[in-house]
Parts: C-alpha cells; sequence; structure tokens
C-alpha cells in the first residue's frame, strides 16, 4: 500500500513535468484519478491510476463568464454561492467541463432590478467586466415584467415618449405588451427602481421582473436556480 502523497506530485513521478506545470495540467482538468477528472493539485492519491490526457496544455485556464437564472430576491453574493457543478443546468452540460477554478475570483456584473429573476452576469474575464461597466449605458437589457391593474388611455404611447410621475421624469422607454398581464421592456442602463415607476405611471402594479437579456446574450432556456457558460460566439 502506498502512502497518499499530493496528486501533483505524482504526476511529477509519472511524466518528469515541472511543479507548475503539473498543476496546471491538474488545474486544466487534463489529470484523471481512476479515470475521474481531479482538478485539484493537492489531493491526495494512494495506489489509484493517475492518467494525463494526451491533448494536455500546461497553460493556465480560459477564464469563464458563467450566467445564472438568479430566482427573485436573492442577492449576488448568495446567488454565486449557488455556483457549481451540481447547479450546471442539464441542457448545457457540453463543451466545457466544469472546473473547480471556474467558481473562484467571479464578479458579478449588471446588476438586477430590485427584487428582480432571471438574468446574472458572473464573469473571470477582465474584458467582459469592462464592456459591462465601461459600456453599461450603451447596453440594452430586456426585460419581461408581469402586472396587474387597467393601463392608462395611451399608456404605451406615454412610456415610448417619456411622462412625469410624482414630479420625477422618466425617459423615454421601449415597452411592448407580451401577452394580457405581461409587458416587455427593453432600456439602457436601468436605475434601480425605475420600471416599478414606469409601471405606477402608467396604472399598473408589479406582480413580478424577470430579466432576460443583456446586449446580445439572453439566459435561454435556463431553469431558475442553475446557470451555463458564456460561448465564444455571445457578445454583449
Amino acid at each position: 500500500m502506498t502512502d497518499p502523497i499530493r496528486l501533483s506530485k505524482r504526476l511529477i513521478e509519472l511524466v518528469g513535468c515541472s511543479r507548475r506545470e503539473a498543476e496546471l495540467f491538474i488545474e486544466g482538468g487534463w489529470v484523471t484519478v481512476d479515470g475521474e477528472v481531479i482538478d485539484e493539485p493537492q489531493f491526495k492519491v494512494g495506489d489509484q491510476k493517475v492518467e494525463l490526457d494526451k491533448d494536455a496544455k500546461a497553460t493556465a485556464p480560459e477564464p469563464v463568464t458563467l450566467l445564472l437564472n438568479v430566482p427573485a430576491g436573492m442577492d449576488a453574493e448568495s446567488a454565486m454561492a449557488t455556483l457549481g457543478a451540481d447547479t450546471l443546468s442539464e441542457e448545457h452540460r457540453f463543451g466545457k467541463r466544469p472546473l473547480r477554478g471556474h467558481f473562484l475570483r467571479l464578479t458579478a456584473s449588471a446588476d438586477l432590478q430590485p427584487g428582480a429573476s432571471g438574468l446574472l452576469v458572473f464573469t473571470q474575464d477582465w474584458k467582459v467586466l469592462r464592456k459591462l461597466t465601461a459600456d453599461a449605458a450603451k447596453i440594452e437589457q430586456e426585460y419581461v415584467v408581469e402586472v396587474e391593474g387597467d393601463m392608462i388611455e395611451h399608456g404605451l404611447n406615454r412610456l415610448q415618449h417619456g411622462l412625469t410621475y410624482k414630479g420625477k421624469e422618466l425617459p423615454p422607454v421601449k415597452a411592448s405588451w407580451q401577452n394580457e398581464n405581461r409587458l416587455r421592456f427593453a432600456l439602457k442602463n436601468p436605475q434601480p427602481g425605475v420600471i416599478a415607476l414606469f409601471c405606477q405611471a402608467v396604472g399598473l402594479k408589479v406582480v413580478g421582473i424577470r430579466r432576460i437579456r443583456v446586449g446580445g446574450v439572453s439566459i435561454g432556456k435556463v431553469p431558475s436556480g442553475q446557470w451555463r457558460y458564456l460561448s465564444g460566439k455571445e457578445k454583449f
């Protein structure tokens, strides 16, 4: 029986790589222990079979961006704590293998409206973070808002041309009915609570707010409480 040692040390013994290369191989998901991918260099192994993928590259994993369909009322910190391999959407479990490093050093971007559910963005990629912050005023967000009550006469037209409500000027906004009790709003860099004000200004009460898109990226068919990776083809 072999005394347990760090996986990185065992890999060095097997392939003659440096300690840093061993760590990069492991963190990149290129190493298996008895057929199971292990991405923690400190993982202890004994007599198990350790193998390095023939296509392995000793490079740091590419930064990832995760798109979470967050439940209503959950703050970003609590939402981040739900991210893990077990909450990856079943429909999106292809193409990229979840690694422990994908859930580290994440930053939440593009805040939701208060109490809203839907698309929340977490990223490790400084380019994505810069885009979502520096260009926030240019990036359109789309919300579906469930409402109750009767809209005032010419309410949609008033929303689309701007109006004043309780002494506060509300800017023009793209608004349309999705069905008899759901409105779609498309707007850039919405201020906290502004969608509720839009609805109140035309005689409606908000029942629920859900963000479905930020720029060119939509949450798609991801169940509430689950997430998917941003693909290389998608751009905010």
